[in-house]
């Protein structure tokens, strides 16, 4: 079902036609609702922005987590020659985080953390702060080391899923599939546990997520929201979500299978708060239709 974005993209100067192309066929595509960082990086003569840099805030415990963010910081921002993509037009950059377990969201940045979030049922977390309807201004992407210490989820091919997704998530990637399949990108849920274990499929991204990456900031803002400086500060506390998760707000939709949820809370500077959560497979194959924060996730 990809083809056709492969071949829009292929011809250069349509490019910058390709969002409006898409409108009407939002099933092949994985933006996530159009969120995107505003960024004045301009659009060269062959239709392609020109990158700009999004720092990811490094609040991780354990060089195990370190080098997940790296290899994941790295995949985002080298496409395969194969992958025939012109270029990406998000580049990542690691910089020493500011928010540490609580993950508190940093202006113009995404914060990456880890930490023993508790038995609440899900193993990876990313939110984005949206102003001015589709700009994403704030992000942040946690690990529940709570499971990732269990023997289902502990191998770094999981945790290397997990963590490439969830950063991405922060660009304005939705997922490519929900049913458990692999597409071999990170943006799918196919699960490397038990005899996938070994699996380095869906562990990076491929080239649709390139596309369209460069479909969704195939424009010029005239402003950005992308920090220039590391010193930014920290948020005001209520944009964040928090271990709570009634903070999350309403559930706006959930994937057949149970394994993925997107909530979204507006906020009393008229902001919102979209988080997708990356449910486990315990939770799922409980009750796939609920909304798993009202369950127990304790273990018996």
């Amino acid at each position: 079902m990809f083809i056709t974005a492969y071949k829009c993209l292929r011809m250069p100067l349509l490019v910058g036609l390709a969002l409006a192309a898409f409108s009407g066929t939002s099933q092949a595509t994985h933006s996530w609702g159009g969120y995107h960082w505003a960024s004045t990086t301009p659009v060269n003569s062959d239709g392609y922005k020109e990158p700009f840099t999004l720092k990811l805030g490094n609040n991780l415990t354990t060089a195990d987590w370190t080098m997940h963010l790296s290899l994941a910081s790295t995949d985002w921002n080298s496409p395969d020659e194969s992958f025939k993509v012109a270029s990406t037009p998000l580049m990542t950059t690691i910089v020493t985080g500011q928010s540490k377990r609580n993950c508190s969201m940093v202006k113009g940045t995404t914060q990456v953390c880890n930490g023993t979030y508790g038995n609440n049922g899900w193993l990876g977390l990313a939110s984005i702060n949206i102003t001015g309807g589709t700009h994403i201004t704030q992000g942040t992407a946690k690990m529940n080391d709570t499971y990732f210490s269990r023997t289902t989820y502990n191998n770094p091919n999981e945790r290397q899923h997990v963590m490439c997704q969830e950063v991405a998530h922060t660009f304005g990637l939705d997922h490519q599939s929900t049913d458990g399949s692999s597409q071999n990108t990170c943006m799918d849920y196919f699960s490397n546990t038990g005899t996938n274990a070994g699996s380095t499929l869906s562990t990076r991204p491929n080239a649709h997520d390139f596309d369209e990456l460069n479909i969704i900031y195939a424009h010029v803002d005239s402003t950005t929201t992308v920090a220039a400086s590391t010193a930014t500060a920290p948020s005001a506390a209520d944009v964040d979500i928090t271990d709570d998760p009634h903070s999350w707000g309403t559930l706006m939709r959930q994937s057949a299978n149970g394994r993925s949820s997107v909530y979204e809370r507006f906020n009393r500077d008229g902001s919102r708060t979209l988080t997708h959560v990356y449910w486990t497979i315990e939770a799922a194959t409980n009750c796939p239709s609920c909304d798993h924060r009202f369950e127990s996730h304790e273990q018996h």
